[in-house]
């Protein structure tokens, strides 16, 4: 019986030719990292806001107003579920600060 190998891949002839075709891979290997870092570098950083400076300005203000409802309505809810009662100078002169007492 005759085997018959079907080798479809390259046939090489000279050790030039092997040469050759490894300087070929490695680029096609070089471009493709240099791809696929482009992308990973799209993918997990955020790109840089080219806003003007008076939309970094609104945004920073935005974020403080927010910071400090959050630290009001806190201050609140800490007041109100039993924290510690004020006393000093501002509690004395200000009936607002006071907690209401039930009657």
């Amino acid at each position: 019986m005759t085997e018959q190998t079907t080798h479809s891949g390259p046939h090489y002839r000279t050790l030039d030719d092997i040469r050759l075709r490894k300087a070929q891979l490695l680029t096609d290997i070089t471009k493709d990292s240099n791809r696929i870092a482009g992308l990973w570098n799209e993918l997990m950083h955020k790109p840089k806001d080219k806003n003007s400076p008076t939309q970094r300005f609104s945004g920073v203000l935005s974020t403080g107003a927010g910071v400090l409802d959050g630290l009001i309505l806190s201050w609140k809810l800490y007041r109100m579920f039993g924290g510690k009662h004020p006393t000093g100078l501002l509690n004395k002169r200000f009936g607002f600060f006071k907690k209401k007492k039930n009657k």
